[in-house]
């Protein structure tokens, strides 16, 4: 993991929610076999988990990362009230296909791949970059999309501080991965957080995605600079969604500015803000418990 963020930067308030059912150590995310599905000439990698009926709960990852890049301490958590699905999109992952270098694209493969699975509706958990999709998806698919969550993300046209947080994030002597730098604050709960992080993802120990390559880092890194940097003065996107959404970010996302979050809060017609105080680009990640509790009562009301 290491070795290829190395090589990536180089190229450029809660409530509590009754759990329904038990996820068997079979659907956890650690564990639950990877399934393939065809769809517009793509064979996507995906992963399904927790309840059998339901509104599933699709989830959108961030720059170049996989399904093994997700919380366990969140999808397994989720999973207990509702069905999940984590998936790569073209070329990412098990995934095969060119690795998509504009929002555009990824848009239109992640709606092929839900509709492939035969879901006439679904909820959206948008992480980062994944929140540009899911902006996209609402908007374009209102018939689809019931709820959204969009997690440190931002705006088209919200601005990033990407290059210089992954120079920051390698300029440290010793560090075993970046995202304890990126995703966390630096302060001792932090710092706590953001290993206790790492132990989860990779609890996996078997039949783990590949890591992403130069390729997918470029094209990624195209996408998400040209889609943050390309202004949409009037807000169309936004004002395009009606579904209720719920954002979430912490106090000071320092690749998606916290700020971005906010402005998608007053744009979006029908929706709730939550910021969790001394976090990062990670915020979901650290206080995962008080994020799985918002996101369940948000979900089912």
């Amino acid at each position: 993991m290491n070795k290829f963020l190395k090589s990536l930067f180089l190229i450029t308030s809660t409530l509590s929610v009754v759990e329904t059912s038990a996820v068997s150590a079979d659907e956890r995310l650690e564990t639950t076999p990877t399934k393939y599905i065809e769809a517009d000439g793509v064979k996507f990698s995906y992963r399904s988990m927790g309840l059998k009926s339901g509104t599933p709960l699709v989830f959108l990852q961030h720059f170049t990362g996989t399904m093994d890049s997700w919380d366990p301490a969140v999808v397994n958590a989720i999973a207990k009230s509702r069905p999940v699905v984590v998936f790569n999109n073209r070329g990412v992952g098990a995934t095969n296909g060119g690795v998509a270098d504009n929002i555009e694209q990824m848009t239109t493969d992640a709606y092929a791949f839900i509709q492939a699975l035969g879901y006439k509706q679904v909820d959206l958990l948008g992480f980062s970059m994944g929140g540009f999709i899911a902006q996209e998806l609402a908007a374009q698919h209102p018939e689809l999309v019931h709820k959204v969550i969009l997690a440190g993300t931002t705006y088209q046209g919200g601005g990033n501080n990407l290059m210089k947080v992954l120079g920051e994030a390698f300029s440290r002597e010793n560090a075993p991965d970046p995202r304890d730098y990126l995703f966390f604050s630096q302060t001792d709960a932090g710092k706590k957080a953001g290993g206790e992080f790492l132990s989860r993802v990779y609890a996996r120990t078997k039949d783990r995605d590949p890591e992403s390559d130069k390729a997918i880092a470029n094209a990624h890194g195209k996408a998400l600079i040209v889609w943050t940097s390309t202004p949409d003065t009037e807000y169309k996107t936004l004002k395009s969604i009606q579904q209720q959404v719920l954002v979430v970010t912490g106090s000071n996302d320092t690749m998606l500015n916290t700020e971005g979050s906010i402005t998608l809060y007053k744009q979006l017609k029908n929706a709730q803000l939550v910021l969790y105080p001394d976090s990062n680009h990670g915020s979901i990640f650290q206080y995962h418990n008080s994020f799985v509790n918002t996101a369940n009562y948000f979900l089912s009301h």
